[in-house]
């Protein structure tokens, strides 16, 4: 039994070595599904890198509010879809990817047989509407492509999609009652007012034209839409839901529920109806666009001119190998191989391409604009992306963050208030989150060389955007070196936040020789010692008169000046002087052992209960990993005589925190960023402060992986002696030489070559 243990072993050892060389399809290993349950909050359809177009389940319609309520529980519908729920409501074509707030969910998709009902129903009841219970055996989520049975109108529901359409393909039984359901009322995040207009027009029997336009999250957002049918319609109808207007004209002279083409109201529902036979096939182009339903229409014919589901099926799963294949890894188990394939995944599915084929994107100013040189993006999550995502795309992805750059300047010149986005949400600012953090995505790209934007003109929009004085505080940091706990309830951490990005900024300046911004800012970065109370060695909220608020509690996430987190977590937000931040803390022997107390103590859950974004699943101790402030902590040992707990902790946050199963996230994945970070934990390096070049070292727990790089050269990361037990670093060698430190620099990764970790099951002390 033991030899035969011992060759299962070996085998999968060879099998994962093997694999990495071979050009086998690496989507086999990127588990949609992941994160969907709990508060991941990801989405397990249909999509390609970065697509415009997300075709994925809706498994309820939980409102957003009820009697001008927050109801709450809308909060696990993020993502439109909870693994745990056991019916579909339909299949909407646009979702966001691991966010704590939502909207989107738009143009839902439901096939139907039997008597015609446009109410979704609910889910202990489906019958009663089009909704449809299903069973996960019977569900298929692969990257490009998504599959489910409808139990209750025996259909079978598959989805693909290019980068603007989603292709739909449902296998019907036979019957006289066929129907196809597009629920244009239905969103996520959803309440009664939250569209404001809905416009469609049947353009013949077989494509349908139209635009929803909804406020929310997003205060004007407008998307267009075209939908072409495989079969030729029998009949249509729909049906308005919203309250009668006190004038409507004379549209009254038409009746416009059945058969009508020219279709508006504020919340419609419409059908389609079909005669099939048994197994009949009835596909669906749905093209969308941020213009016009013409371009919409010139986005499907250009990237689907055919009928040929299983074609485009290919194509996007040939897309995703490229993508995933940026990195090819060994590991010593599959479930690595898993979440390391998973996290690639779910960084590549935000930001998200916002532009036709012919260029055209609607922008901030809600005027058409052609992007010249670049792809325009949006739904940018900039407080949680700076940190590590956008510098995994300086390594794998370089053009692609280059346009996410252009992009952002671009929001800036159409911006009325002169500022870089904050949320950057389809056409839109959101404003959610606290910083300026486009200008650390900015800085990083520029000092890093990844920059083919015009440097001097970005940092004018990076100086500009920190200069609002009306914007959150700005004015009170700028003239008292921080925010007021009585003007701002999150003071500290937006004081924090604001040191970092001034640092940034700085050194963006210091890279085009302008040395009064980089005096000025490198100054303002310094304002974070202004909140920090030595009497108790933390960050602490300060008044207006200058003192400090009496109240605090150093465990609670709610009232004590911090954005969702605590002063045990946000204190140990100076990543640009982590070294500063130390000694003010009473030097590396004393942080070393306030490091070991995050880790180790017990956060109870009355200190984080009126926090939605952090939840029990995501914290180790008191280190919240389910939630971004805190991503770079476990590396700070790093700056400390103590280096080998950055890597034991690593290596545990990465066992802890990722799963290969529904729940295999501890928290929202937040586009990505929670999978950037376990890219990189998994190769041995991270960026602890992006706008520097350097990358701080850990623990890997990859065997081998090779980095393909754009630049045509490769960056190879070994570990010798790797195992579950070896999480220790004995050494490290770059490019066969000794390194005697514990960073890398990006232009050594970027120039190609070789690092070696020599792993240990004890600590090199």
């Amino acid at each position: 039994m033991k030899v035969k243990a011992v060759l299962f072993f070996l085998t999968g050892l060879i099998q994962f070595s093997v694999f990495a060389q071979s050009k086998q399809s690496l989507t086999q290993y990127a588990k949609p599904i992941i994160g969907t349950e709990n508060m991941g909050h990801t989405f397990p359809g249909a999509t390609v890198p970065f697509g415009s177009v997300q075709l994925s389940p809706d498994t309820d319609t939980i409102p957003y509010e009820v009697n001008n309520k927050y109801t709450g529980t809308v909060y696990k519908y993020c993502a439109g879809y909870q693994y745990d729920d056991p019916t579909v409501v339909g299949f909407s074509h646009t979702h966001f990817s691991g966010t704590g707030h939502s909207d989107l969910g738009d143009f839902l998709i439901m096939p139907t047989v039997g008597k015609l009902q446009l109410n979704p129903g609910t889910e202990d009841k489906p019958e009663t509407g089009y909704r449809s219970r299903f069973s996960h055996q019977n569900e298929t989520a692969e990257p490009g492509y998504y599959k489910v049975k409808l139990d209750d109108h025996n259909i079978l529901a598959e989805m693909t999609a290019t980068t603007r359409t989603g292709f739909h393909q449902y296998t019907f039984p036979k019957s006289d009652e066929a129907h196809v359901i597009l629920d244009l009322m239905a969103g996520i995040y959803n309440y009664d007012d939250k569209n404001v207009w809905t416009f469609v027009r049947v353009e013949n029997d077989t494509l349908v034209t139209g635009y929803r336009q909804t406020h929310g999250w997003a205060r004007t957002r407008t998307v267009y839409f075209a939908m072409s049918f495989s079969k030729p319609i029998k009949e249509y109808g729909a049906r308005n839901y919203a309250k009668p207007q006190a004038y409507r004209g004379f549209w009254r002279k038409f009746d416009q529920t059945k058969n009508f083409p020219d279709l508006a109201g504020k919340q419609l529902r419409m059908y389609f109806n079909f005669k099939t036979e048994a197994d009949d096939k009835i596909l669906i182009k749905f093209a969308l666009s941020p213009v016009s339903t013409a371009n919409a229409i010139e986005n499907m014919k250009a990237e689907i001119p055919h009928w040929d589901f299983d074609r485009t099926k290919r194509e996007a799963q040939d897309t995703w190998n490229k993508e995933l294949g940026k990195i090819q890894i060994q590991t010593t188990s599959r479930e690595e191989m898993v979440n390391f394939y998973t996290a690639m995944y779910h960084a590549a599915l935000m930001p998200t391409v916002y532009m036709d084929v012919n260029g055209e994107y609607k922008g901030l100013d809600q005027n058409v604009h052609r992007a010249a040189g670049f792809v325009n993006h949006t739904s940018l999550s900039l407080w949680d992306t700076f940190r590590a995502f956008h510098p995994y795309l300086n390594i794998v992805n370089p053009k692609r963050n280059d346009d996410i750059v252009k992009s952002m300047l671009a929001h800036y010149d159409e911006s009325v208030l002169d500022m870089l986005p904050i949320w950057s949400h389809y056409a839109n600012d959101n404003w959610c989150m606290s910083g300026y953090h486009a200008v650390s995505v900015i800085a990083d790209a520029a000092i890093k060389g990844n920059a083919t934007f015009d440097l001097d003109k970005a940092l004018d929009a990076c100086v500009t955007t920190a200069k609002r004085r009306s914007y959150e505080g700005i004015g009170y940091y700028m003239d008292l070196g921080y925010i007021p706990q009585d003007k701002n309830g999150v003071s500290v951490s937006t004081t924090l936040e604001y040191a970092y990005d001034d640092w940034c900024i700085a050194q963006l300046a210091k890279k085009v020789n302008r040395e009064d911004v980089y005096q000025e800012f490198l100054k303002r970065s310094k304002n974070w010692v202004n909140v920090y109370d030595r009497s108790i060695g933390f960050m602490r909220p300060r008044l207006s008169d200058g003192k400090f608020k009496k109240e605090f509690d150093v465990l609670k996430t709610d009232g004590q000046g911090f954005i969702e987190g605590n002063a045990w977590n946000f204190s140990l937000y100076v990543p640009h002087d982590p070294a500063g931040m130390i000694e003010a803390m009473g030097g590396k022997k004393r942080f070393a052992a306030h490091l070991d107390s995050l880790f180790t103590m017990h956060l109870p859950d009355e200190f984080f209960a009126e926090t939605e974004d952090i939840t029990r699943e995501g914290i180790i101790g008191n280190y919240v990993h389910g939630n971004e402030p805190a991503h770079h902590v476990a590396y700070l040992y790093n700056w400390t005589d103590q280096p080998w707990k950055t890597q034991q902790r690593v290596r545990m946050i990465l066992k802890h925190q990722y799963h290969d199963g529904p729940a295999g996230l501890g928290g929202n994945d937040d586009a990505g960023q929670m999978s950037a970070w376990y890219v990189f934990s998994s190769l041995g390096f991270y960026p602890v402060a992006p706008g520097s070049d350097q990358y701080s070292l850990g623990s890997p727990s990859v065997k081998n992986a090779t980095i393909n790089l754009e630049n045509g050269k490769t960056f190879v990361v070994e570990a010798i002696d790797q195992s579950d037990k070896n999480v220790y670093v004995k050494k490290v060698m770059l490019n066969n030489q000794l390194l005697n430190r514990r960073y890398i620099t990006h232009d050594e990764i970027m120039r190609g070559g070789k690092i070696t970790f020599v792993m240990s099951a004890k600590p090199a002390k």
